[in-house]
């Protein structure tokens, strides 16, 4: 997905000349130029930034009303895209997603653009609001989805807390890839994690088939 679609749903018509794809990636690149080499997010200026890319501060202001939601763009790009689920079960998409947050933690040890700015990110309220809800959010919700539709398929008792369940699956993927970050991320540990919660969580009626 361009970066200029990827804004669509954020912003209002766009006015002037069209939006050049080529010209936002060289912001972008720029931007993360900076970051590999070390910058801290505070010390990033538009006029910096601009520098850095090769064009004016108002090409600038004409594609991101200011920093933070440059910033946001900038941490969509450098994120790995989120992942295609393969619905065939509910185990199965579970095993997806924590793969994805696997891989992702793979790479926040080996970019210097996560690491950098995801370690500046919280002293900024205002631009960790602005990933927690576009970025964040939106995956929590999908890991809520499979778990409905795993209770409703009869994979999962229907007496549980969707939420919480949600983040006893995530939880555990979290502190080894983000808290623990000297700690091992096998090939395996999403269905490490998975099989061993849903050891405990099948419909007691009744055998699930794939288990």
């Amino acid at each position: 997905m361009s970066l200029a679609r990827s804004r669509a749903g954020h912003e209002g018509p766009t006015r002037g000349r069209p939006r050049s794809e080529a010209v936002e990636r060289a912001i972008i690149e720029g931007v993360m130029k900076l970051l590999e080499d070390g910058v801290p997010l505070g010390d990033l200026s538009i006029e910096r930034i601009a520098r850095t890319a090769g064009v004016g501060k108002a090409t600038i202001y004409r594609r991101w009303s200011g920093k933070e939601e440059l910033f946001l763009d900038v941490l969509r790009a450098a994120e790995p895209p989120d992942p295609v689920l393969p619905g065939s079960s509910m185990r199965d998409d579970l095993i997806v997603l924590l793969e994805s947050l696997r891989q992702r933690g793979l790479l926040n040890r080996s970019s210097a653009i996560l690491h950098n700015v995801h370690a500046q990110m919280k002293s900024s309220p205002r631009l960790w609001a602005a990933y927690d809800s576009t970025v964040i959010a939106p995956r929590r919700q999908q890991g809520y989805e499979v778990l409905r539709r795993g209770v409703e398929n009869g994979e999962l008792r229907d007496d549980v807390d969707i939420e919480l369940l949600n983040d006893l699956f995530v939880g555990p993927m979290l502190v080894r890839a983000v808290l623990r970050p000297e700690s091992d991320l096998p090939a395996d540990l999403a269905e490490q994690v998975v099989d061993t919660l849903l050891e405990g969580l099948r419909p007691a009626s009744r055998d699930v088939p794939g288990f």
